[in-house]
């Protein structure tokens, strides 16, 4: 008997084979797929808890700037205390007053009596900025046989006691947009430019006006007014998002653990809130306010508790690391076009 396709023996030959699995040639895995994510990991827990944790070592007033009153106490104030702090002159206690409720300083001092000086403080910059002017001034007075008396003026709010609402609202803001610009990274192919555009910018005026409306009026621990508030938020999404998708656009598998560093790390630990900003090293403070965390943590306070005195600054500073980013993102398909056309 013959089988239309071959003996019984072949057909059974052949379907065992076809059962059987092919053998495959081991190849060893390149030494990049291991060595990449590892580094990349080893990097950010190190930059993480050196900025985090190495920051708050030793933290060193540099230039406070104090308003004083009095041509001789000046004098011995700036003479006592060094580049600690930076001494603006006062016409009188009013003055000095005036320049602390416009965050002009960081406190003001003048004399109530001969042996008893008054030093009024805005908690509203920080537990740390006003414990560094307290011991300082506290110091020199020890030393000259002078009483202090301590009065804060620009108090937190009843729901921010340790001072820390701006770096919790701006950590969590910048995170958000670092989210959305890392999804947006695969919607490449799903998406149009236009609409990622349009993604990010509506996903982050969202992100802006929750976490405006929920620092401030929900919780109380942001007493900024709430529209100024959210324009502010929502630059800040922006920045981290549209920088995010920037850096892993433009430098691939590398570019979302940047971003992590620049924005997540460095820029929130920078951001003069957990450790004030006069408190910081050099490298520190020349980088805090000019990234993203930084600049809306100054913008915060400003609204919160000084009527909105210098917060234009930090938004402007906001707002152009959105646009240029925005910028560059629009840019990449025309590059890409004109390097295609190079190469044939």
């Amino acid at each position: 008997m013959k089988f239309p396709f071959g003996s019984a023996s072949e057909q059974t030959a052949s379907a065992t084979a076809a059962l059987s699995p092919e053998p495959r040639t081991a190849a060893r895995p390149p030494v990049k797929a291991w060595l990449q994510p590892t580094l990349i990991a080893l990097v950010v827990v190190a930059a993480f808890i050196s900025c985090y944790v190495g920051l708050q070592r030793n933290p060193q007033p540099h230039q406070l700037a104090i308003a004083v009153t009095g041509p001789d106490l000046q004098g011995e104030i700036q003479q006592a205390l060094g580049d600690a702090v930076e001494v603006h002159p006062a016409a009188d206690a009013e003055a000095a007053h005036r320049a602390l409720e416009r965050h002009d300083v960081a406190a003001a001092l003048s004399t109530d009596s001969p042996d008893r000086l008054h030093l009024e403080i805005a908690g509203a910059v920080g537990t740390s900025t006003t414990s560094a002017v307290s011991h300082l001034v506290g110091a020199y007075a020890h030393g000259a046989g002078k009483a202090v008396t301590t009065e804060d003026v620009v108090p937190l709010a009843p729901f921010d006691a340790r001072g820390l609402a701006g770096f919790y609202v701006a950590f969590g803001v910048t995170l958000a947009g670092f989210v959305l610009g890392s999804n947006a990274l695969g919607l490449a192919g799903v998406l149009h430019l236009r609409h990622r555009f349009r993604l990010l910018a509506g996903a982050s005026v969202a992100i802006g006006t929750v976490a405006a409306i929920i620092a401030g009026p929900i919780l109380g621990a942001v007493p900024a007014p709430v529209l100024p508030l959210v324009l502010t938020l929502t630059l800040l999404a922006a920045a981290a998002a549209f920088t995010t998708k920037l850096l892993g656009t433009y430098l691939g598998p590398i570019g979302v653990p940047v971003a992590t560093l620049v924005l997540l790390t460095v820029g929130n630990a920078t951001s003069g809130a957990a450790i004030g900003a006069d408190l910081l090293p050099s490298a520190a403070r020349a980088v805090s306010a000019l990234l993203p965390p930084g600049a809306a943590v100054r913008a915060i306070t400003g609204l919160s508790y000084f009527d909105g005195a210098h917060a234009a600054g930090p938004v402007i500073t906001l707002a152009l690391w959105a646009v240029v980013a925005a910028g560059l993102l629009g840019l990449r398909p025309r590059l890409t076009r004109r390097r295609t056309a190079a190469v044939s």
